[in-house]
Protein backbone atom coordinates (compact mmCIF):
# COMPACT_ATOMS: atom_id res chain seq x y z
CA UNK A 1 0.00 0.00 0.00
CA UNK A 2 1.99 3.14 -1.27
CA UNK A 3 2.29 6.65 0.84
CA UNK A 4 -0.22 8.45 -0.69
CA UNK A 5 -3.38 5.63 -0.24
CA UNK A 6 -2.25 5.55 3.71
CA UNK A 7 -2.83 9.27 3.83
CA UNK A 8 -6.14 9.26 2.40
CA UNK A 9 -7.63 6.88 4.31
CA UNK A 10 -5.97 8.18 7.74
CA UNK A 11 -7.22 12.15 6.94
CA UNK A 12 -10.91 10.40 5.97
CA UNK A 13 -11.11 8.90 8.57
CA UNK A 14 -10.17 11.42 10.86
CA UNK A 15 -13.16 13.28 9.52
CA UNK A 16 -15.64 10.04 9.80
CA UNK A 17 -14.67 10.65 13.30
CA UNK A 18 -16.69 13.68 13.39
CA UNK A 19 -19.65 11.78 11.61
CA UNK A 20 -19.58 9.32 14.31
CA UNK A 21 -19.65 11.88 17.12
CA UNK A 22 -23.06 13.76 15.70
CA UNK A 23 -24.67 9.97 14.55
CA UNK A 24 -23.73 9.02 18.81
CA UNK A 25 -26.26 12.64 19.20
CA UNK A 26 -28.95 10.31 17.59
CA UNK A 27 -28.17 7.62 18.83
CA UNK A 28 -28.21 8.82 22.65
CA UNK A 29 -32.28 10.30 21.59
CA UNK A 30 -33.32 6.80 20.48
CA UNK A 31 -32.08 5.32 23.45
CA UNK A 32 -34.62 6.65 25.24
CA UNK A 33 -37.30 7.94 23.46
CA UNK A 34 -36.96 6.26 20.13
CA UNK A 35 -36.92 9.24 18.12
CA UNK A 36 -34.27 11.55 17.28
CA UNK A 37 -33.45 15.18 16.71
CA UNK A 38 -33.47 15.96 13.09
CA UNK A 39 -32.70 19.54 13.73
CA UNK A 40 -29.08 17.86 15.25
CA UNK A 41 -27.31 19.60 12.93
CA UNK A 42 -28.50 22.76 13.67
CA UNK A 43 -27.45 22.46 17.04
CA UNK A 44 -23.66 21.68 15.68
CA UNK A 45 -23.90 24.98 13.71
CA UNK A 46 -25.65 27.14 16.66
CA UNK A 47 -23.22 25.73 19.07
CA UNK A 48 -20.43 26.92 16.31
CA UNK A 49 -21.66 30.16 16.37
CA UNK A 50 -22.29 30.85 20.46
CA UNK A 51 -18.70 29.35 20.95
CA UNK A 52 -16.84 31.92 18.31
CA UNK A 53 -18.76 34.51 19.67
CA UNK A 54 -17.60 33.45 23.09
CA UNK A 55 -14.08 33.50 21.59
CA UNK A 56 -14.55 37.09 19.83
CA UNK A 57 -15.97 38.74 23.29
CA UNK A 58 -12.41 37.84 24.66
CA UNK A 59 -13.35 34.31 26.93
CA UNK A 60 -9.96 32.03 26.96
CA UNK A 61 -10.12 28.69 25.55
CA UNK A 62 -10.35 26.80 27.79
CA UNK A 63 -13.64 28.94 29.24
CA UNK A 64 -15.18 28.60 25.74
CA UNK A 65 -15.22 25.25 25.45
CA UNK A 66 -17.40 24.10 28.52
CA UNK A 67 -19.54 27.34 27.82
CA UNK A 68 -20.01 25.87 24.31
CA UNK A 69 -20.97 22.72 25.61
CA UNK A 70 -23.41 24.07 28.28
CA UNK A 71 -25.60 25.86 25.52
CA UNK A 72 -25.75 22.44 23.85
CA UNK A 73 -27.07 20.64 26.63
CA UNK A 74 -30.02 24.09 27.17
CA UNK A 75 -30.54 23.71 22.67
CA UNK A 76 -31.28 20.33 23.62
CA UNK A 77 -33.36 20.23 26.37
CA UNK A 78 -35.28 23.35 24.24
CA UNK A 79 -35.61 20.43 21.83
CA UNK A 80 -37.17 18.18 23.76
CA UNK A 81 -39.40 20.55 25.55
CA UNK A 82 -40.85 22.47 22.66
CA UNK A 83 -40.96 19.55 19.63
CA UNK A 84 -40.53 16.42 21.35
CA UNK A 85 -42.18 15.66 24.88
CA UNK A 86 -45.57 16.57 23.83
CA UNK A 87 -45.75 14.28 20.72
CA UNK A 88 -44.56 11.55 22.74
CA UNK A 89 -46.92 11.85 25.21
CA UNK A 90 -49.81 11.35 22.85
CA UNK A 91 -47.61 8.20 21.31
CA UNK A 92 -47.88 10.67 17.70
CA UNK A 93 -44.74 10.85 15.66
CA UNK A 94 -45.03 14.74 15.70
CA UNK A 95 -42.04 15.11 16.78
CA UNK A 96 -40.22 14.12 13.53
CA UNK A 97 -42.06 17.66 11.69
CA UNK A 98 -41.39 19.53 14.93
CA UNK A 99 -37.49 18.50 14.85
CA UNK A 100 -37.23 19.53 11.21
CA UNK A 101 -39.08 23.09 11.98
CA UNK A 102 -36.90 23.77 14.96
CA UNK A 103 -34.00 23.49 12.91
CA UNK A 104 -34.98 25.63 9.87
CA UNK A 105 -35.82 28.14 12.64
CA UNK A 106 -32.38 27.72 13.90
CA UNK A 107 -30.96 28.57 10.55
CA UNK A 108 -32.97 31.41 10.43
CA UNK A 109 -31.68 32.67 13.56
CA UNK A 110 -28.28 32.35 13.05
CA UNK A 111 -28.53 33.99 9.49
CA UNK A 112 -30.64 37.28 11.41
CA UNK A 113 -28.10 36.99 14.21
CA UNK A 114 -24.74 36.23 12.50
CA UNK A 115 -25.52 37.21 9.09
CA UNK A 116 -24.48 34.29 6.25
CA UNK A 117 -21.20 34.80 5.30
CA UNK A 118 -18.52 31.36 6.39
CA UNK A 119 -16.53 32.31 9.41
CA UNK A 120 -13.04 30.99 10.54
CA UNK A 121 -12.79 29.75 14.09
CA UNK A 122 -9.53 30.73 16.20
CA UNK A 123 -8.42 28.28 17.89
CA UNK A 124 -4.53 27.78 19.75
CA UNK A 125 -4.04 24.41 18.62
CA UNK A 126 -1.70 24.14 16.09
CA UNK A 127 -2.23 23.17 12.57
CA UNK A 128 1.18 22.70 10.92
CA UNK A 129 1.55 18.89 10.35
CA UNK A 130 3.83 16.57 12.03
CA UNK A 131 4.79 13.30 9.88
CA UNK A 132 4.14 9.78 11.82
CA UNK A 133 5.75 7.01 9.57
CA UNK A 134 5.61 9.35 6.66
CA UNK A 135 1.92 10.20 7.04
CA UNK A 136 0.83 14.33 7.74
CA UNK A 137 -1.73 14.54 10.58
CA UNK A 138 -1.91 17.95 12.30
CA UNK A 139 -2.42 18.81 16.51
CA UNK A 140 -5.83 19.94 15.05
CA UNK A 141 -6.97 16.40 13.65
CA UNK A 142 -5.34 14.22 16.47
CA UNK A 143 -7.13 16.78 18.87
CA UNK A 144 -10.59 15.89 17.02
CA UNK A 145 -9.75 12.37 17.77
CA UNK A 146 -9.17 12.21 21.18
CA UNK A 147 -12.22 14.70 21.76
CA UNK A 148 -14.27 12.62 20.24
CA UNK A 149 -13.30 9.43 21.76
CA UNK A 150 -12.96 11.00 25.38
CA UNK A 151 -16.27 11.77 25.23
CA UNK A 152 -18.26 8.38 24.06
CA UNK A 153 -15.91 6.64 26.53
CA UNK A 154 -17.71 9.00 29.03
CA UNK A 155 -21.20 8.93 27.94
CA UNK A 156 -20.60 5.14 27.51
CA UNK A 157 -19.61 4.40 31.12
CA UNK A 158 -22.18 6.82 32.50
CA UNK A 159 -25.02 5.02 30.86
CA UNK A 160 -23.08 1.50 31.51
CA UNK A 161 -21.86 1.97 35.51
CA UNK A 162 -24.91 4.36 36.97
CA UNK A 163 -28.10 4.17 37.73
CA UNK A 164 -28.88 7.16 35.69
CA UNK A 165 -27.91 5.63 32.99
CA UNK A 166 -29.42 2.67 33.36
CA UNK A 167 -32.07 4.41 33.02
CA UNK A 168 -32.04 4.73 29.48
CA UNK A 169 -32.08 0.87 29.04
CA UNK A 170 -35.53 0.76 31.10
CA UNK A 171 -37.27 3.80 29.42
CA UNK A 172 -36.25 2.29 26.15
CA UNK A 173 -37.04 -1.26 27.17
CA UNK A 174 -41.17 -0.09 27.89
CA UNK A 175 -41.90 3.13 28.78
CA UNK A 176 -44.50 2.35 31.39
CA UNK A 177 -42.96 -0.43 33.37
CA UNK A 178 -40.43 1.90 34.00
CA UNK A 179 -42.53 4.53 35.73
CA UNK A 180 -43.92 2.08 37.32
CA UNK A 181 -40.81 1.10 39.02
CA UNK A 182 -40.42 4.67 39.83
CA UNK A 183 -38.35 6.14 37.05
CA UNK A 184 -39.44 9.19 35.58
CA UNK A 185 -39.54 8.85 31.79
CA UNK A 186 -39.82 12.17 31.25
CA UNK A 187 -36.62 13.32 32.81
CA UNK A 188 -34.63 10.57 31.25
CA UNK A 189 -35.77 11.76 27.81
CA UNK A 190 -34.80 15.24 28.73
CA UNK A 191 -31.60 13.37 29.96
CA UNK A 192 -30.65 12.21 26.70
CA UNK A 193 -31.71 15.45 24.82
CA UNK A 194 -29.38 17.30 27.25
CA UNK A 195 -26.57 14.75 26.67
CA UNK A 196 -27.16 14.69 22.77
CA UNK A 197 -27.32 18.64 22.92
CA UNK A 198 -23.73 18.71 24.64
CA UNK A 199 -22.44 16.14 21.72
CA UNK A 200 -23.79 18.25 18.97
CA UNK A 201 -21.81 21.35 20.78
CA UNK A 202 -18.51 19.11 20.97
CA UNK A 203 -18.90 18.65 17.40
CA UNK A 204 -19.38 21.68 16.07
CA UNK A 205 -16.39 23.76 18.28
CA UNK A 206 -14.24 20.76 17.24
CA UNK A 207 -14.61 20.63 13.44
CA UNK A 208 -15.23 23.93 13.12
CA UNK A 209 -11.25 25.27 13.15
CA UNK A 210 -11.35 22.59 10.08
CA UNK A 211 -15.01 23.82 8.09
CA UNK A 212 -15.25 27.33 9.12
CA UNK A 213 -18.60 28.23 10.55
CA UNK A 214 -21.40 29.15 8.46
CA UNK A 215 -25.56 28.63 8.63
CA UNK A 216 -24.95 26.08 6.05
CA UNK A 217 -22.00 24.02 8.02
CA UNK A 218 -24.08 21.23 9.17
CA UNK A 219 -26.01 20.41 6.18
CA UNK A 220 -23.89 17.79 4.71
CA UNK A 221 -22.31 17.02 7.54
CA UNK A 222 -25.76 15.42 9.29
CA UNK A 223 -26.53 13.55 6.51
CA UNK A 224 -23.26 11.57 6.38
CA UNK A 225 -24.44 11.14 10.16
CA UNK A 226 -27.78 10.05 9.20
CA UNK A 227 -26.32 7.43 7.82
CA UNK A 228 -23.57 6.23 9.81
CA UNK A 229 -25.96 6.00 12.57
CA UNK A 230 -28.30 3.90 9.99
CA UNK A 231 -25.81 1.88 8.74
CA UNK A 232 -24.45 1.00 12.37
CA UNK A 233 -27.82 0.61 14.02
CA UNK A 234 -28.93 3.16 16.06
CA UNK A 235 -28.59 1.29 19.33
CA UNK A 236 -24.48 0.54 18.98
CA UNK A 237 -22.00 3.38 20.53
CA UNK A 238 -19.37 0.53 19.15
CA UNK A 239 -20.76 0.63 15.30
CA UNK A 240 -21.08 3.97 14.59
CA UNK A 241 -16.80 4.13 15.20
CA UNK A 242 -16.57 1.83 12.75
CA UNK A 243 -19.10 2.63 10.59
CA UNK A 244 -17.63 6.89 10.59
CA UNK A 245 -14.41 5.36 10.19
CA UNK A 246 -14.87 3.93 7.22
CA UNK A 247 -17.35 6.21 5.39
CA UNK A 248 -14.64 9.47 6.12
CA UNK A 249 -12.15 6.99 4.20
CA UNK A 250 -14.38 6.27 1.48
CA UNK A 251 -15.16 9.16 0.92
CA UNK A 252 -11.43 10.42 0.86
CA UNK A 253 -10.46 7.87 -1.59
CA UNK A 254 -13.76 8.69 -3.83
CA UNK A 255 -13.03 12.42 -4.12
CA UNK A 256 -9.30 11.38 -4.89
CA UNK A 257 -9.84 8.69 -7.32
CA UNK A 258 -13.42 9.84 -8.84
CA UNK A 259 -13.85 13.26 -8.16
CA UNK A 260 -14.74 15.59 -5.64
CA UNK A 261 -18.36 16.06 -6.94
CA UNK A 262 -18.69 12.29 -6.15
CA UNK A 263 -17.48 12.87 -2.61
CA UNK A 264 -20.99 12.56 -1.14
CA UNK A 265 -22.23 9.29 -2.80
CA UNK A 266 -20.76 6.81 -0.90
CA UNK A 267 -23.13 7.97 2.55
CA UNK A 268 -25.91 7.95 0.49
CA UNK A 269 -25.01 4.45 -1.18
CA UNK A 270 -24.45 2.48 2.22
CA UNK A 271 -27.69 4.36 3.46
CA UNK A 272 -29.87 3.32 0.66
CA UNK A 273 -27.91 -0.49 1.29
CA UNK A 274 -28.75 -0.34 4.74
CA UNK A 275 -32.51 0.39 4.43
CA UNK A 276 -32.58 -1.80 2.02
CA UNK A 277 -31.40 -4.97 3.35
CA UNK A 278 -30.80 -4.54 7.16
CA UNK A 279 -32.70 -1.49 8.51
CA UNK A 280 -31.55 -2.11 12.02
CA UNK A 281 -28.27 -1.84 10.89
CA UNK A 282 -24.98 -4.10 11.06
CA UNK A 283 -24.70 -4.12 14.60
CA UNK A 284 -28.47 -3.65 15.19
CA UNK A 285 -30.76 -6.31 16.57
CA UNK A 286 -34.02 -7.73 15.01
CA UNK A 287 -36.72 -6.57 17.04
CA UNK A 288 -39.35 -9.42 18.39
CA UNK A 289 -42.53 -8.32 18.74
CA UNK A 290 -44.97 -9.98 20.72
CA UNK A 291 -48.61 -9.72 19.63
Amino acid sequence: MNQALIQLLVSGALMGLVYALVAYGFQLTYATSKSINFGQGELVMLSAFFSLTLTNLGLPYYLMIPGGLLFGVVAGLFVERAGVRLALEQKSEGWILMTIILGLFGVSAAENIWGRDDRPFPTPIPTEPMQFFGISITPLEISVALGVFMIMVIIELFKRKTLLGKAFAAVSADRDAAELMGISATRTIMLSYGLSGLVAALAGILVSPITTVGPTMASALVLKAFSVAVVAGLESGFGVVIVGLFLGSLESLTSFYVGSGWREAPGLVLLILALAVRPTGIFGKAVIRKV
